[in-house]
C-alpha cells in the first residue's frame, strides 16, 4: 500500500506561508488585510482538502464497485 505524504506537505506549507504573510502583514500595521490574507490561506487549504476528499471517494468507488 502506497502512502503519499505530498497533501499534507502541501497544506501544511500553505499554512506556514500563510502565517507569515499574516504576521508581517499585523506587525506592519495592516491588520484588515492581514485578516483577508488569512482568510485567503483557508479558502485555498479547503479547496484542497475538497480535491483530494474527491480523489478519496473515487477511490473508495472504484474498490467496492469494482469498476
Amino acid at each position: 500500500m502506497d502512502f503519499d505524504l505530498t497533501p499534507v506537505f502541501q497544506i501544511a506549507g500553505v499554512g506556514f506561508i500563510t502565517a507569515i504573510i499574516q504576521t508581517v502583514l499585523k506587525q506592519s500595521g495592516k491588520e484588515e488585510i492581514a485578516h483577508w490574507a488569512t482568510l485567503v490561506g483557508f479558502i485555498i487549504v479547503l479547496f484542497m482538502v475538497a480535491h483530494y476528499l474527491g480523489d478519496l471517494f473515487a477511490e473508495v468507488k472504484r474498490v467496492f464497485l469494482f469498476s
